[in-house]
């Protein structure tokens, strides 16, 4: 069980007000080219599923060859980057403070702001407080760090607004700290507050940081695992959008508008083989027409149609016997990939479930979820390789590429570079 010092939220800042049409058209013009690269404003990227658009992006590298730069980090973080035009955001720890950090894509650090103080290790140096990562739209950056403190800030690292969420919600009770990333989505951010003491899915205006809604989450789960920190994601196709959260045996789908549960699927945990240790940490993936859910260590993996209704759960569109366990699964051109934390991938049929491969990636521990560009998939392993596979029914290793770091972070994707965050620096890869 968790215990966190309070201290006093801050007041919400008003924020900036729009430009108005003239001047932002002058703006445009001054904009350089690096304010134009394709962002990746989340976690899993541009379309919250570790899809890339970018193509001609490099394959191969170490830690001198086809390396731009490296920035030094002030203590490990498990938070992936997030970028947009020329400004790279993530957070991390120092000592005992918390952080977030702006950084250029020329690779100089531009500002700094402590978010909280009381970082501890988890599970010996697996990860820290420093996991959630953080979201921005272009204007502006939010950041959370595991004790629960959320906060805005602008380009420039003025703060514009911060809540403590222990505070507003009640203190947690998860061992990890609260290391479920928020989930910026048009006006709101989302967040699942998932531990033994509560469970509760809100949204906040993004501008303020002012509730929105706060909906219970109910669940006869025996419990929530305190090991558990899974993710929030949108499913989105061109007549729905809703909110997907996962924790406590369950996924449900919920309004955007005020929470509201519109399904649910069951049977994460069978009742008949209950398993009080199955935490979760993968996170669901959507794409137009198909949900996949993982569960954890032998769990099973469950796709879900997108238009069901009600309790789903024996209305499953398949269930797979294996799952993700830590790493998130990806689905790209009707094939749905499991990267296992032991390093073995599987490709799955995205209609039937039918499995087409289970191959040897790279035998250590895998944290970070995996990335499609330019029909390669990108895995990053806790010792620092990434091994790029040809994306595909036919497993081909294309490179194995060494930093020799630790590594729990994501990749991040922008304007040909690969962004790689290490406990010791933040890497952007690159073509000569």
């Amino acid at each position: 069980m968790s215990h966190y010092l309070r201290r006093p939220s801050f007041l919400p800042i008003n924020c900036l007000s729009f430009l108005t049409a003239g001047i932002f058209a002058s703006l445009l013009f001054a904009v350089n080219s690096a304010a134009l690269a394709d962002p990746w404003p989340a976690w899993r990227g541009p379309h919250r599923n570790g899809i890339c658009d970018e193509t001609d992006l490099p394959v191969k590298w170490d830690a001198e060859e086809n390396i731009a730069w490296k920035v030094p980090m002030p203590g490990p973080g498990g938070s992936t980057p997030v970028i947009w035009g020329d400004s790279i955001f993530l957070t991390s720890a120092r000592g005992e403070d918390l952080i977030m950090i702006c950084v250029g894509t020329d690779g100089k650090i531009r500002w700094e702001h402590t978010l909280d103080s009381g970082n501890r290790e988890v599970r010996g140096d697996e990860g820290n407080l420093a996991s959630p990562s953080p979201s921005t739209d272009g204007k502006h950056v939010w950041a959370m760090v595991g004790t629960g403190i959320l906060a805005c800030f602008d380009f420039g690292g003025e703060l514009v607004w911060q809540v403590d969420l222990q505070e507003r919600y009640g203190e947690f009770e998860i061992s990890f700290g609260m290391s479920s990333t928020p989930l910026l989505h048009e006006d709101h951010l989302y967040l699942q507050l998932l531990h033994s003491a509560g469970a509760w899915v809100i949204a906040l205006e993004k501008e303020t940081g002012t509730e929105v809604w706060k909906h219970n989450r109910k669940s006869d789960a025996r419990a929530e695992c305190e090991h558990s920190y899974a993710s929030p994601t949108i499913y989105q196709d061109d007549k729905q959008a809703f909110l997907i959260s996962h924790g406590a045996d369950y996924t449900i789908g919920h309004k955007l508008e005020n929470g509201e549960e519109i399904f649910r699927c069951g049977d994460l945990n069978p009742e008949h083989n209950y398993n009080p240790t199955l935490r979760f940490v993968s996170s669901p993936v959507a794409v137009p027409g198909l949900i996949v859910v993982p569960t954890a260590k032998q769990g099973p993996t469950v796709a879900i149609d997108p238009n069901t209704r009600g309790d789903v759960t024996e209305k499953t569109v398949w269930r797979f016997r294996l799952t993700a366990d830590v790493p998130s699964p990806l689905i790209h051109d009707g094939l749905v990939y499991l990267c296992r934390k032991t390093g073995i991938m599987l490709c799955l049929d995205g209609k039937t479930g039918d499995l087409l491969y289970e191959e040897s990636a790279h035998r250590q521990q895998h944290r970070a979820s995996p990335v499609f560009a330019d029909g390669k998939i990108y895995l990053t392993a806790r010792d620092g390789q990434v091994t790029v596979i040809k994306a595909g029914k036919d497993f081909e290793i294309l490179a194995e590429n060494e930093l020799d770091e630790p590594m729990t972070a994501s990749p991040a994707i922008s304007d040909g570079r690969i962004y790689l965050r290490t406990f010791e620096n933040l890497y952007a890869v690159e073509k000569p």
